[in-house]
């Protein structure tokens, strides 16, 4: 039985909790916070212990999960990996590509597996569109969108580092995932609120990628879009020889969910989903993730190219 350990107790523990139980042959031991409140939620919900430190729960188990903000993703996963545990780590991976770069060569030392959540890369209809576009059924490929619309309140957008970390961090691993390296960046961004928020909520990406088809990445807080066909989130591809897409709009329940004015369905699979094959097929048979910290690594290239495209007002070569 693979023993599993959360550092970090926030709303996505519960999601990860539901993909720890699924997983064949793995459970849930135990869970720490910085806030015990949170951690004792949890702890009853899943039937598991409350441990007193980080150093304790690392201790106890075979496995960590590090759900905690992202500024101190780098420090709880280095703990982890260092006491010889493999790790699944929340996006974005750390702050920076110099924190990812040391836990890459970290987890290479000591022999452990460590995965970026770098969720929607293993939704089943994702997985079949990148099985279209390496089967050539596409033909070349031509434009990838990938389209996040979903209304954030003001209150809950403070939390956040703003859409370019938070939200654009999924669309570069998606891109990464299903079409390859970009060579060329160009972004924008904009805030648009009551005035109580200052980071950006919405920002608009173009990529020229290195087999010549263009990307177009958006991502906003600002407003929800209701209207026919709505681009709630989307990953559409276009090829020569065909087109696919993935959308939240195929599974929605009407009840509104904490944050957002509905509830899409889609998202919480994606996190148990890549929690189930890190736990069953990683740890348990050996295999490689989906994605791996080389890819989260490129991923904050592309999110920095954006930051430095924005604040220099000029296209970014991806190197």
């Amino acid at each position: 039985m693979i023993k599993v350990g959360f550092i970090g107790a926030g709303d996505i523990a519960y999601l990860h909790g539901e993909g720890v139980s699924q997983a064949q042959g793995a459970e849930l031991t135990g869970i720490w916070n910085r806030t015990p409140a949170k951690a004792e939620e949890k702890a009853r919900l899943f039937g598991c212990k409350v441990f007193q430190s980080p150093e304790e729960l690392i201790e106890a188990v075979d496995v960590v999960y590090v759900l905690t903000n992202m500024e101190t993703h780098h420090l709880y996963a280095k703990q982890a990996i260092e006491a010889g545990k493999h790790v699944l780590v929340e996006k974005p991976t750390a702050v920076t590509i110099d924190e990812i770069e040391d836990l890459k060569s970290a987890a290479e030392k000591h022999s452990v597996q460590v995965a970026p959540v770098h969720n929607y890369i293993y939704e089943p209809s994702v997985l079949r569109a990148k099985e279209m576009i390496e089967s050539g059924k596409l033909g070349e490929l031509v434009s990838l969108y990938v389209l996040y619309n979903i209304h954030h309140p003001e209150e809950v957008a403070a939390r956040y580092p703003g859409v370019i970390r938070q939200i654009l961090t999924h669309h570069a691993y998606c891109s990464l995932y299903l079409v390859g390296q970009p060579e060329m960046v160009s972004c924008m961004k904009s805030t648009i609120n009551d005035g109580s928020v200052p980071q950006e909520n919405i920002a608009m990406v173009t990529m020229k990628m290195k087999n010549q088809a263009l990307s177009h990445l958006c991502a906003s807080f600002a407003s929800d879009d209701h209207a026919g066909d709505p681009w709630t989130f989307m990953i559409k591809l276009i090829g020569t020889k065909g087109a696919t897409r993935y959308s939240y709009r195929d599974w929605v329940e009407n009840p509104p969910a904490v944050v957002h004015s509905q509830t899409y369905s889609a998202y919480p699979y994606t996190i148990r989903e890549t929690g189930k094959h890190f736990l069953e097929s990683v740890v348990g048979r050996g295999e490689q993730p989906l994605s791996t910290l080389e890819d989260a690594i490129t991923c904050m290239k592309m999110i920095e190219a954006c930051e430095i495209s924005v604040s220099e007002s000029r296209h970014i070569e991806i190197v």
